[in-house]
């Protein structure tokens, strides 16, 4: 659904359960790759992962990854162009070797080597992918130039300083003429048709997270800035793509629809931890105990039910190119 159309409503939506979305079987369709390599820090109930010191805002573990999922099924779904559903970038060629940044379980590389559904659950990859849990942010170590990197939801995790160091970083190991590409997703709860009243809940939750955020100093808004970042560590042909994601099936278009009771999903599966580690560590006035996190996630998730609000946030996707004529060229880096 691109940019600022206002999503058409379905006035004849019933459930059975008359006020609430209904649940989906969604989840038949996911895939498990439990590893050793997700052991992390246990806080508040939920294990993040930890390298060299640094903490991770985002855990690592198996609700998280059932959010992780929910919102790769959503990108799918939603992308116009079903024949290559996974990126956008015009690549010349099949890609030799692409790169994904913050894969989760692995659900988009696992995918992009099969060209087809997703294998069955197990612990199983395919012969031409290879999974590594590592710190993106120090030397990269890989020999071979990608071809594509591909990078996804990823706000909130770094610095802006470390923004500029892992673009470039991507445009060092990008072969000249390949790609980056990268999908965000805001925080922000919107609706077009005030069917979500004005001091309803659903409103605090974008300005609490971007202003524990903002104190962690890895503030969230990745999405509105990523296209000046990748300009700037020297990409060109840049392309930006603004998309609506319904959140609950109130949609009265079918593919938007499926989107959102997806969506929905992964929302109320991933609400709580989006949510911890930035309120109990930096929420406003002060950070809040684990039990005032899970009280107002409940209060989210309740309202989120609601089958008469039409709300949404807004998603962005950026592709761009690495010039092929590099070795003739100057970038300049500041």
């Amino acid at each position: 659904m691109a940019g600022n159309k206002t999503i058409p409503a379905d006035r004849n939506l019933c459930y059975a359960t008359e006020e609430t979305v209904p649940p989906t079987d969604w989840q038949s369709e996911t895939t498990s790759l439990a590893s050793s390599a997700y052991q992390g820090v246990l806080e508040n109930g939920r294990r993040y992962p930890s390298f060299n010191g640094r903490e991770s805002h985002l855990p690592s573990d198996e609700q998280m990854f059932e959010a992780y999922e929910a919102s790769h099924i959503v990108a799918l779904t939603l992308e116009p162009n079903q024949e290559n559903p996974l990126f956008q970038a015009p690549l010349d060629k099949p890609p030799k070797h692409v790169l994904d940044i913050g894969t989760g379980k692995g659900s988009w590389a696992i995918y992009r080597p099969r060209h087809g559904p997703l294998p069955s659950p197990g612990n199983w990859l395919p012969p031409n992918c290879i999974m590594e849990v590592d710190d993106i942010l120090q030397p990269w170590t890989w020999r071979e130039p990608f071809d594509l990197v591909h990078l996804r939801i990823l706000d909130a995790s770094f610095t802006p300083q470390e923004t500029d160091h892992l673009y470039s970083q991507c445009y060092d190991h990008i072969a000249p003429g390949g790609w980056i590409e990268q999908l965000e997703i805001s925080a922000l709860i919107e609706c077009d048709d005030d069917s979500v009243p004005s001091d309803n809940v659903l409103y605090t939750w974008g300005p609490q997270l971007t202003r524990a955020a903002q104190k962690a100093g890895r503030p969230l808004g990745m999405m509105q800035r990523m296209g000046d970042s990748i300009k700037k560590a020297g990409f060109t042909d840049i392309r930006v793509r603004d998309d609506k994601w319904p959140i609950g099936p109130w949609p009265k278009d079918k593919s938007l629809k499926e989107a959102g009771a997806v969506n929905f999903q992964h929302w109320i599966a991933g609400m709580e931890g989006y949510s911890m580690w930035l309120l109990t560590r930096f929420g406003h006035p002060v950070p809040w105990s684990k039990e005032e996190v899970q009280v107002y996630v409940a209060k989210m998730r309740k309202e989120l039910s609601n089958a008469h609000f039409h709300c949404y946030h807004r998603a962005r996707r950026v592709w761009a190119r690495k010039p092929a004529d590099i070795d003739l060229r100057s970038r300049e880096r500041s």
